[in-house]
């Protein structure tokens, strides 16, 4: 389909673009920026007055629940969901039922989200067999199948021998292993540890746990040269150790979640289930290290670290409740929220979550690489279309995902988000428009 969106702003952050302009779609990609052809002969024209025209968001963590947990989320919905939140790419961690570390799982997931064209899948293959820790799956057909790097999700390797060994494999192959920096034996608690966790007698999770595993990590990393992204970064610690790994040159990335860059220990309240999370909320100065990284570009990508919960799941004492929470069609809005607080331009809150989540795939994207999260004539039509000085309040039964928890409901945060998504389009299809 042809398509011709008019008088749109044009924010591209990786080139710096940010002009008043038409764009123009032919054939699934970008065949005319800010001036279009006079005879460009379009089948739909959308009025884009008032509205940014960005890049189609890119979301490095999103769990959509199936296969194995159906009842708490399904592909249709939360590719539905994904689209409502401009969001055209998104990577899943392999912790499904039965868990990625099959090729034909892998093709199969891949095959399902393709028909529904509301979103591209990137799957995380597993690093080892049913996440076990104990024999390491087979990433070159992982990869062939369209896996874009390795992960344990939530599981670590208890063994580090076997996890150097893990990073020497991945490292030959030039594969790419996303882990999330936390240590087996002091995780378990489910507050982060500090004066809210004792106060309302919750077991603590300690900065520690992350930080021995970040050393753990970086040396592994220093020993095979394996290149590593970090998933969802949570204290302020953790951050000096990232920042000094960069300096050093080591070859790591990292994300934070929405979740972590907006709350704190202190939003849990009344034992809010809401509010068990995974990375645990922790204290204000952690929240703003994270900011301040990510702003630096210390942290590279926001992600909503989606994963849909059920009713049964949180309606739980909080020590019981299931972590996590819907996040896809929040990911833009925090992201605007978080420039505006901190006075940054729209370019930078584009950038973390579509050039920068980009440049952390790398060529895992494959023929993608050159032009996803980006507006550039010739390359691929993953548009968002959303209006920057909208203001809304999140209502968990207006979303479209099946998981309706959020810290971020309007009756929960008391504060409006930024931003509103009118249009998304992936690969010249329009996979979204708002009533």
């Amino acid at each position: 389909m042809k398509i011709l969106i008019k008088n749109g702003r044009l924010v591209d952050a990786a080139s710096g673009l940010d002009r008043v302009g038409d764009l123009a779609i032919a054939a699934g990609r970008i065949v005319a920026l800010g001036d279009v052809p006079a005879d460009f002969d379009a089948q739909r024209v959308i009025d884009a007055t008032g509205l940014v025209v960005a890049p189609g968001l890119v979301d490095l963590c999103a769990r959509l629940r199936e296969p194995g947990h159906e009842h708490e989320g399904m592909l249709e919905t939360e590719l539905a969901a994904a689209a409502a939140g401009g969001i055209t790419s998104l990577v899943c961690p392999p912790d499904t039922d039965p868990t990625l570390d099959e090729p034909g799982l892998v093709e199969m997931l891949k095959f399902r989200a393709r028909k529904l064209s509301m979103c591209r899948l990137f799957p995380l293959g597993a690093l080892t067999r049913g996440l076990k820790g104990e024999q390491l799956t087979e990433m070159a057909e992982l990869t062939e199948a369209g896996c874009v790097g390795f992960s344990q999700a939530e599981v670590p390797i208890r063994n580090t021998q076997f996890l150097q060994r893990a990073l020497q494999y991945a490292a030959t192959y030039d594969y790419t292993v996303w882990l999330h920096p936390m240590d087996p034996w002091l995780s378990g608690g489910v507050a982060a540890s500090g004066a809210v966790a004792t106060r309302l007698g919750l077991s603590g999770l300690p900065v520690t746990a992350e930080t021995i595993a970040l050393h753990t990590i970086f040396e592994l990393m220093r020993a095979t040269g394996a290149r590593v992204h970090l998933c969802r970064l949570s204290s302020a610690a953790g951050v000096a150790l990232l920042r000094a790994a960069k300096q050093e040159g080591l070859p790591v990335t990292a994300d934070v979640s929405i979740n972590s860059l907006c709350l704190t220990d202190v939003d849990i309240g009344y034992f809010n289930t809401a509010m068990r999370l995974t990375p645990p909320l922790r204290q204000g100065r952690d929240r703003d290290a994270l900011r301040a990284a990510l702003a630096d570009g210390t942290i590279d990508a926001l992600v909503s670290d989606h994963m849909p919960v059920s009713a049964d799941e949180k309606n739980v004492p909080f020590a019981e409740a299931t972590p996590g929470a819907t996040g896809l069609e929040l990911l833009l809005s925090v992201a605007l929220k978080w420039a505006e607080d901190a006075q940054l331009p729209l370019a930078r809150a584009l950038a973390v979550v579509s050039s920068e989540p980009v440049r952390v795939l790398g060529n895992a994207l494959g023929s993608l690489s050159a032009s996803a999260g980006r507006l550039v004539e010739g390359g691929v039509a993953d548009l968002c279309l959303f209006d920057a000085g909208a203001r809304w309040a999140v209502k968990p039964d207006q979303l479209l995902s099946q998981g309706t928890h959020t810290p971020f409901a309007f009756e929960v945060s008391g504060f409006e988000l930024p931003g509103r998504v009118k249009t998304t389009i992936v690969a010249g299809t329009l996979a979204y428009e708002a009533h």
